[in-house]
C-alpha cells in the first residue's frame, strides 16, 4: 500500500507552487488528475532550457514537477467542462488550485459551491497573498514575494544588496507548505468525517523561515546585519578560502572553535583575549578570518574537510550544482528515480525525499503530455466514447 493510495487530487495548479505541492503528493502515491486548458496547458509546459521540448509542450520546467501525474484537458469556461469537473469533483477528496482569489469564484467553482457536492472535500488554494486582506488581489511571482517578504533585504553583503535566492524559494515552500496542509488535513477528515478549505499564501509560507532572524529583530530589537558568507550565530562560521578553492566551517561550539584552532595549527588563538570567548569572537570575526585562511591556504580543501570532520568540526566543500547532485551521498539516498519520457528519452527526477519505511515514494511514471489520460479519467466517471468524441469536437476538452 502507498502512503495516499486511494486518494484523488484533481490539480488546477500551474507552473510551480501549486505543481511542487501536488507532486509530493503524487509521489506520495495519491492519484493526482492535472486539469489543463485544452489549447498548451500549464504555461511550464513552455518554460525551460531547450527550446525543442518548449515546442513539445514538454518544457524542463514542467518536466521537473509533474511525474506521476495524470492529464486531463478541460474548457472550465464551458458548460460542458463545467459539468465534467462537478462530476470529478463528487468521485475526488482533494482540490489545488492556484489562481488569484476571485478566479474560482467566477468560475462558479467557490470552496462553498464544491464543498455541497462533495462535503468531504478538502480544497487548497494557494495564492501569492492570500485569500483575504489589502494585497489579496495583487499579481505575485516569486520574486516579487521574495523582495516583500524581506527576505532579498537580509541576503548579500555591503557590496551586493538586496540578493534574491537563486532558485524560486518562495514558490517551492508555498509549495510545500500546502502538501503539509492538505495531509494534515486528510489526517482531520479521517476523525471526523469533515473536508475543508486551506488558505496558502506564499508571502505567509516564506516568513517563518527567517525564524532566527526574525527573532533577533522583534524579540531582540536587533535589526538583521549583511554577514554575506558569514553566519550571525558563531564564528568561525562561514565560507574560507583553502588552497584550490573554498569551504565551509561551522564552529558554533567552543569546543568546535578550540579543535579548528589545534587543527589548523593555531593553538595560541584559543587563549587571544579577541577570540577566547563566543560573544567576543563574533565581534572580532574581521580579524579572525585572515588568520584562519592563512593556514588554509596551505592545504585543498578536501584535505582540510577531511581533518575537521575527524575532530567532530561540521565542514563541506562548496559544490557545483552538477558536482552535488552527482555526490555519492545523494546517490546513496536515491534522491532521483529515472523514467523515460516520450521523444525525450530517460529523466533523473526526485523521488519523495522522505524516506517512509513501509510507504516510500517513487517516481513511476513520467509527466504526462498534455490530455495524454482524458479519455481515460472520463470513462471512469461514465462517458461513452461518442459522448467523448463530441467534447472532443466541442472544444470541451
Amino acid at each position: 500500500m502507498k502512503l495516499l493510495e486511494g486518494i484523488r487530487v484533481l490539480d488546477l495548479t500551474n507552473v510551480l507552487s501549486g505543481p511542487f505541492a501536488t507532486l509530493h503528493l503524487a509521489l506520495a502515491g495519491a492519484e493526482v488528475i492535472k486539469i489543463e486548458n485544452p489549447t498548451d496547458g500549464d504555461l511550464a509546459r513552455k518554460l525551460g532550457c531547450v527550446p525543442t521540448y518548449n515546442q513539445m509542450l514538454m518544457g524542463t520546467s514542467f518536466l521537473a514537477q509533474n511525474a506521476n501525474k495524470k492529464s486531463l484537458t478541460l474548457n472550465l469556461k464551458m458548460p460542458g467542462g463545467k459539468e465534467i469537473f462537478k462530476k470529478l469533483v463528487k468521485t475526488a477528496d482533494v482540490v489545488v488550485e492556484n489562481f488569484r482569489p476571485d478566479v474560482m469564484t467566477r468560475l462558479g467553482f467557490s470552496y462553498n459551491a464544491l464543498s455541497e457536492i462533495n462535503p468531504r472535500l478538502i480544497y487548497c488554494a494557494i495564492s501569492g497573498f492570500g485569500q483575504t486582506g489589502p494585497d489579496a488581489l495583487k499579481p505575485a511571482y516569486d520574486q516579487i514575494i521574495q523582495g516583500l517578504s524581506g527576505e532579498m533585504a537580509i541576503n548579500g553583503d555591503e557590496r551586493l544588496n538586496p540578493l534574491r535566492a537563486g532558485f524560486p524559494v518562495c514558490d517551492t515552500v508555498g509549495g510545500l507548505n500546502a502538501a503539509f496542509a492538505v495531509m494534515g488535513a486528510l489526517y482531520y477528515r479521517e476523525r471526523t468525517g469533515e473536508g475543508q478549505f486551506i488558505d496558502v499564501a506564499l508571502l505567509d509560507s516564506i516568513m517563518p523561515l527567517m525564524g532566527w532572524v526574525v527573532a533577533n529583530l522583534m524579540i531582540g530589537g536587533q535589526q538583521p546585519v549583511l554577514m554575506g558568507n558569514d553566519n550571525f550565530t558563531a564564528a568561525p562560521s562561514g565560507v574560507f578560502k583553502t588552497k584550490d578553492g573554498f569551504i565551509n566551517i561551522a564552529a558554533n561550539k567552543q569546543e568546535q572553535w578550540e579543535s579548528v584552532a589545534d587543527v589548523l595549527g593555531v593553538p595560541e588563538l584559543k587563549t587571544d583575549v579577541r577570540f577566547k570567548e563566543r560573544d567576543t569572537r563574533k565581534k572580532n570575526r574581521k580579524e579572525l578570518t585572515p588568520l584562519l585562511e592563512a593556514k588554509l591556504m596551505q592545504k585543498e580543501s578536501t584535505l582540510w574537510v577531511d581533518d575537521l570532520n575527524k575532530r567532530d568540526v561540521p565542514a563541506g566543500a562548496i559544490l557545483t550544482l552538477d558536482q552535488a547532485v552527482r555526490q555519492a551521498q545523494v546517490q546513496h539516498r536515491d534522491a532521483f528515480g529515472k523514467v523515460s519520457v516520450e521523444g525525450i528519452g530517460e529523466l533523473e527526477l526526485f523521488n519523495l525525499t522522505a524516506k517512509f519505511s513501509k510507504t516510500p515514494g517513487f517516481v513511476e511514471s513520467p509527466p504526462p503530455t498534455l490530455g495524454e489520460h482524458t479519455r481515460e479519467v472520463l470513462t471512469s466517471i461514465g462517458y461513452s466514447e461518442g459522448e467523448i468524441e463530441k467534447l472532443k469536437e466541442t472544444k470541451v476538452i
